[in-house]
Formats: C-alpha cells, sequence, structure tokens
C-alpha cells in the first residue's frame, strides 16, 4: 500500500510519501498535496518517482504532526442518513435522494488534533465516515464513469452539535456541523486505485468503548452513484472533499451519552488508517 499524507504544524505541513513503513519527502515534486497537485495526476507521479528511486527519505517524520491528508478543500460536501440504519435511529425511513450539507472547509483539521467543543455545546456527537477526494473536475457524470474522478479515500469524522443541527437549524443542518475542528480528516490519502470503497469496514470507538462497526456495503447510495447525483447539480473540484453518510451507532440515537470533555473519539477503515481526537474545551 501507498499513502499520501502531510506532516508538521499546522499551516506549514510537507508533502509526504508513505509505503512500506518508510516516509518519502515529496517536496522536490511538489510543495504540497492540493488541488493543484492531484489535477496534474501528482499521486501517479509520485508513486513513479518512488519505483524510480528519485524520492528520498524524510528523517524524523514519524515524530512530526500529522497533518489533514489534503491541503485546503474547496467544498466539504456531505450526506445524511446514507445507511438505512442510521436512518432509522435517527427517525427517519432511507432517503429517495441524496440529502447533501456542507461543512465550511475551516473545520478541517488532523487526525489526531483536538476537536474543540464550543462554548454552549452539550450535544456533541461523532460521525465515522469514509471520505472521498476529488482528482478531476466532474460535472454532469453519468455513474458508470463518476469513480475515475476520485483521486482517493480517507477517514472523516463529520462531527455534529445535534441540538444547533436540529433544534436550532431553521430548517438545514449546517449549524450544527460548521463549527471549527468539526471536521477531522486522515491519517492518509490512499489512492483510488488501491481501494474499493464498496465493502469497507467502517468503525468507531469513545474512551474505548465501541459505538459504530459497520461496512460501506450498507451505504444506502454508492460512492458512484453519489458522485454522478451531486455533479447534476453541482460542478466537482479537485481537492473538494465528499463524506458519504454515517453507519449507525451515534449518540444522537439514544443509546449512548453525547461527547464530553476527555473523551477520546478513535475512527477507523481497513486500508486508510485510524484517527484519534481528544475533546477538548474551545
Amino acid at each position: 500500500m501507498t499513502a499520501f499524507l502531510r506532516l508538521g504544524d499546522a499551516g506549514a505541513e510537507r508533502p509526504v510519501l508513505l509505503a512500506d513503513d518508510r516516509f518519502y519527502d515529496l517536496g522536490p515534486l511538489t510543495g504540497d498535496v492540493d488541488a493543484a497537485f492531484l489535477t496534474d495526476g501528482g499521486l501517479a507521479t509520485a508513486r513513479l518517482a518512488l519505483a524510480d528511486g528519485r524520492l528520498t527519505e524524510l528523517a524524523g517524520a514519524a515524530d512530526l504532526r500529522v497533518g489533514p491528508p489534503v491541503a485546503r478543500p474547496g467544498a466539504v460536501i456531505c450526506i445524511g442518513q446514507n445507511y438505512a440504519a442510521h436512518a432509522a435511529e435517527s427517525g427517519s425511513a432511507p432517503p429517495d435522494h441524496p440529502i447533501v450539507f456542507f461543512k465550511h472547509p475551516n473545520t478541517v483539521v488532523g487526525p489526531f488534533d483536538p476537536v474543540l467543543r464550543p462554548p454552549g455545546a452539550r450535544t456533541l456527537d461523532w460521525e465515522a465516515e469514509l471520505g472521498v477526494v476529488i482528482g478531476t473536475a466532474a460535472w454532469q457524470v453519468e455513474e458508470a464513469d463518476a469513480l475515475q474522478h476520485v483521486a482517493g479515500y480517507l477517514v472523516g469524522n463529520d462531527v455534529s452539535e445535534r441540538t444547533w443541527q436540529r433544534a436550532e437549524s431553521g430548517g438545514q443542518w449546517s449549524k450544527g456541523k460548521t463549527a471549527p475542528t468539526f471536521c477531522p480528516l486522515g491519517p492518509w490519502l490512499v489512492p483510488a486505485d488501491e481501494v474499493d470503497p464498496t465493502a469497507l469496514h467502517i468503525w468507531s470507538r469513545v474512551s474505548g468503548d465501541p459505538r459504530q462497526d459497520s461496512s460501506t456495503a450498507d451505504m444506502v447510495f454508492s460512492v458512484a452513484a453519489l458522485i454522478a447525483d451531486l455533479s447534476h447539480y453541482l460542478r466537482l473540484e479537485p481537492g473538494d472533499v465528499l463524506l458519504t453518510g454515517t453507519p449507525e451507532g451515534v449518540a444522537m440515537s439514544g443509546n449512548f451519552p453525547y461527547l464530553v470533555d476527555g473523551d477520546v473519539v478513535e475512527i477507523g477503515i481497513d486500508g486508510l488508517g485510524v484517527q484519534r481526537s481528544t475533546i477538548t474545551p474551545g
């Protein structure tokens, strides 16, 4: 497996390729893992450079902070109730069409950064999600061609403040989704040709206790179906992140307590790594 990540202090991350547990510096190829890099076929170029022996290992990489795998996404597009069991625990039937909402791009943080609980937030929830990173622009595409526009996949957490999302929403969800740090991503971006998004084990734990345990096979709308549907309403751009919905097992179900300061949220997807966030007063 190869994977792309960004290491270093927030705002000063450097691009890195992970292969066989070794970290390779991508600085000679690109300044960052961003839209321009993806548009230019950077993932394939980097893997070719590795195969040709043109990349050098990054000393001290294991000691550096892990940032979000993609820099400055233009949009974070989210899908609601895309697992039938989660729709049921939310009190709804599975949707006939994808439910779409947005998170502000400034919600994105690294996979081990703290999640800041905003003042007044009392119903903070987790949502383990498969994230899709767009590699080439998608506009009016068909489902059969949709996956050609995917650069890779990553782990995401659609952190949600449920009171803001539901009781104070004004009829939409984004109020409860867009506080700073409400979108941990990573640790890695794994290239699309190394991932089958149709049958990935996805899970979450809170302070060591199991919460979600499901598979992307249970999605109501597949990744390809989501991209095709969205592309008929908006143009997906390179570097955009699509969060594809969460399975059952969130606090909003009433089966688990909401998050409190000090809780540690772990989210993992087979082959894409594990993220770990501590809830911290904001």
